[in-house]
C-alpha cells in the first residue's frame, strides 16, 4: 500500500509514478479529497466534544446555582446527535479511503522503462550458449511422453486440463531439482529454508498485494482459506505485525511449495505442456530489507536464482520489466527467462522483484532502528529460486538427444542416485 502522507505531500510525484503504471490521475485526486473530507470530519468531532465538554461543566453549574438547564441540556443533546453524525462520516471516509488505497499499485523504482506492455522491457545480461543440435529439438511435452514421464492424458482424466502426472524418472527428476535447489539457497546462499502452510487467510492474501484485485486469480477453499498461488505469501507474512531487530537485516528465507493459480485470462496461453498450469512446485526466495539497501538485496537476490541456471548449465538472459509489464505490487523486476530450444525462445522461469514498503504497510511489517526512534517499515522482496517444473522443462530440451534420452546435468547426479540419462 502507498503511504498516505507521501500521497498529501507528493501528490504530483506519485500520480506521475501511477500514471506510468496505467493508473489515471483522477485515482489519486480522489483519494486526495476523500482524505480532506476525512480529516475535516474528524477535525470537526473534536471541536464539537470540546464544546460538549464545556457545556456539561456548565449544566453542573448552573444545577449548583439552581438555575433553569433546559436550554443547555437541549445543547448538549444536538452535540451528541452531531457528534455520532461526524463519526459515521468519518468513519465511512476511512473505509472508502482504504478501499481506494487497496486498489492502487506501487509506483515504479525511477530506473525503470517505461511502457505499456512486455515490448519495452531491457535485456540487461545474457548467460551461456544455446546448444546446437543435428536434429530438429522436440518440445518437452513429446519427449517426457516418449519416455514415460510425463501423463498429461490421465492427468486430465483425474482433474482436467492444465495439470501432469509426473512417473518414474519425472518424478524423480522434479524432486532432484527441489532439493538441489533447496540446498544450494539455504547452505550457499545464506537462506534460512521455511516450510509454511499451503492454506492461508485473506488478510495474508492482502498483505502481498493478491487481494482483492486479483482473487479470480486464487482457489477459494471452503471457509476463509485460499490455496497458496506461491510461497511469497506465507513467508512474507511470517512476519506480519512484528518489529525487527535492524540489526538482524535483511532476513532471508528460501521455502519449497506447491503452487495454486486459477490462470483467470489465460485461456489460449500455453495449453499444452507443463509451461503454464494450475498446480506446479517452486522454491521461492524471499527477503526483508533496510529501505537503504532493499536494491543491493535485489542484485543478490537475482544472481541467487542465476546461480540455479548457471550450475544446471541452461542458457538464460535477464530482463528488466517495464512499468506496463512488471506486478501490481511490485516498484522494480527483474525476469530470467531460460532458453527453449524448441520454441527458439527465451522464456519466464523467475521473477525477482523489490517492494520496497508497499507490502510492509499492508501487513504491518517494520523495523526498530539501532539508534533509536519510531520503527520504520522494512523492504520486502522475492523471486522464484526456481520455478521447479519449468527447470525441468528447459533440462528436457536443452539436455536431449537425438535417440529421444534425456542427459542428466553431472551436478543433479547425485540427486539421482548416479542417473547419468533418463532413457525410458
Amino acid at each position: 500500500m502507498l503511504d498516505l502522507q507521501k500521497i498529501r505531500t507528493n501528490r504530483e510525484e506519485v500520480a506521475a509514478g501511477l500514471v506510468k503504471k496505467g493508473v489515471a490521475c483522477e485515482k489519486i485526486d480522489e483519494i486526495f479529497e476523500t482524505d480532506v473530507e476525512w480529516r475535516r470530519a474528524l477535525t470537526e468531532v473534536e471541536t464539537l466534544k470540546a464544546r460538549k465538554n464545556a457545556v456539561s461543566k456548565d449544566i453542573g453549574k448552573l444545577k449548583r446555582e439552581g438555575k433553569d438547564t433546559s436550554g443547555v441540556e437541549a445543547e448538549m443533546r444536538s452535540l451528541g446527535d452531531e457528534i455520532a453524525r461526524l463519526e459515521n462520516d468519518a468513519k465511512a471516509f476511512d473505509e472508502k479511503l482504504k478501499d481506494l488505497l487497496s486498489w492502487l499499485p506501487n509506483c515504479p523504482h525511477e530506473s525503470v522503462p517505461v511502457g505499456k506492455d512486455e515490448s519495452a522491457n531491457r535485456e540487461e545480461k545474457k548467460w551461456g550458449v544455446p546448444a546446437e543440435f543435428d536434429f530438429e529439438p522436440k518440445a518437452h511435452d513429446e519427449i517426457g511422453e516418449k519416455l514415460g514421464i510425463l501423463d498429461f492424458e490421465r492427468a486430465s482424466k483425474v482433474s482436467g486440463a492444465r495439470f501432469v502426472v509426473l512417473r518414474g524418472a519425472g518424478a524423480s527428476l522434479e524432486r532432484a531439482l527441489i532439493n538441489f535447489m533447496v540446498d544450494v539457497h539455504s547452505k550457499q546462499n545464506g537462506y534460512t529454508e521455511l516450510l509454511p502452510p499451503y492454506l492461508v487467510k485473506g488478510e495474508a492474501l492482502f498483505g502481498t498485494g493478491n487481494l482483492p484485485k486479483f482473487e479470480a486469480d486464487l482457489f477459494k477453499v471452503s471457509g476463509e482459506f485460499y490455496l497458496i498461488p506461491t510461497a511469497e505469501v506465507p513467508v512474507t507474512n511470517y512476519h506480519r505485525d512484528e518489529i525487527l531487530e535492524e540489526e538482524s537485516l535483511p532476513v532471508s528465507y528460501c521455502a519449497f511449495t506447491p503452487c495454486f493459480r486459477s490462470e483467470a485470462g489465460s485461456y489460449g496461453k500455453d495449453t499444452k505442456g507443463m509451461i503454464r498450469q494450475h498446480q506446479f512446485h517452486k522454491v521461492e526466495l524471499v527477503k526483508f530489507s533496510h529501505p537503504d539497501n532493499s536494491y543491493e538485496s535485489l542484485e543478490k537476490l537475482t544472481s541467487d536464482a542465476e546461480k540455479i541456471l548457471e550450475l544446471l548449465g541452461l542458457p538464460y538472459r535477464r530482463m528488466i520489466l517495464s512499468t506496463g509489464d512488471m506486478s501490481f505490487s511490485s516498484a522494480k523486476t527483474y525476469d530470467l527467462e531460460v532458453w527453449l530450444p524448441s520454441q527458439k525462445a527465451y522464456r519466464e522461469i523467475s521473477s525477482c522483484s523489490n517492494f520496497e514498503d508497499f507490502q510492509a504497510r499492508r501487513a504491518n511489517i517494520r523495523f526498530k532502528p539501532k539508534g533509536g526512534g519510531k520503527p520504520r517499515f522494512v523492504h520486502t522482496l522475492n523471486g522464484s529460486g526456481l520455478a521447479v517444473g519449468r527447470t525441468a522443462v528447459a533440462i528436457l530440451e536443452n539436455y536431449q538427444r537425438k535417440d529421444g534420452s534425456v542427459e542428466v546435468p553431472k551436478i543433479l547426479r547425485p540427486y539421482l542416485g548416479g542417473l547419468e540419462a533418463i532413457t525410458g
